[in-house]
């Protein structure tokens, strides 16, 4: 399972965070975000792979960090299209190798609906909470629709996952033959944080223990 921990920013706390069996850590390029990287942290994770998060960002700004910060994966979490990433695949400057997570925010089984143009273009796609803003919302929604997902494409599971939800997620990973199996990994934010930015270290570490236990 992909363990993905989003919203970082401190290099020290960056330096903590990929020690705890983190695969994939995002820093989010949306200004309007309290997690938002105004500028490049001293220490940037080198034994994790990198995700950088846009909210209808420009692809030139995209092009941008993905050099500026050497991002493995971009994840679009606006209204991007499927015409926006196709442009996006083909523009100079985007590296071939760079990844890409499509967010989609989900309160019903109707909302899955909404990943089907992009079948196909991206690599995983990522499923949050329907809420005020965009991320971080710190709660979920119901996890019981993931069994209407009829999507080839794996996705990553966000939205309000905490430290109380081991025996929750395990309960997901025995579903053998259902459409849960397309979930690939989790996304852990807001409900590990002591402020915006910054993660429990401690409480990370215990919570992955018993996810792998």
């Amino acid at each position: 399972m992909i363990i993905k921990v989003c919203g970082m920013r401190d290099a020290e706390n960056i330096r903590d965070v990929e020690t705890v069996g983190t695969d994939l850590m995002g820093f989010i390029f949306w200004p309007q975000s309290s997690r938002y990287v105004s500028e490049r942290p001293s220490y940037l994770p080198t034994h994790c792979q990198r995700v950088g998060v846009f909210v209808d960002a420009t692809i030139d700004d995209i092009c941008q960090h993905v050099a500026d910060y050497a991002l493995n994966y971009v994840q679009l979490h606006g209204h991007e299209t499927p015409d926006y990433i196709r442009t996006l695949r083909a523009v100079d400057g985007f590296a071939a190798d760079t990844r890409l997570i499509k967010a989609f925010n989900i309160a019903t089984a109707k909302d899955l609906a909404q990943t089907q143009p992009y079948e196909g273009l991206v690599d995983y796609f990522l499923f949050d909470t329907k809420g005020k803003t965009v991320g971080g919302n710190g709660t979920q929604f119901d996890w019981s629709v993931l069994t209407d997902y009829v999507g080839e494409t794996p996705f990553i599971l966000s939205g309000g996952i905490g430290p109380d939800d081991v025996e929750r997620l395990h309960a997901l990973r025995v579903h053998d033959g259902s459409p849960v199996e397309k979930c690939a990994g989790i996304d852990l934010n807001s409900r590990f944080e002591v402020a915006p930015g910054l993660k429990d270290v401690n409480a990370l570490q215990k919570f992955l223990n018993e996810l792998n236990s």
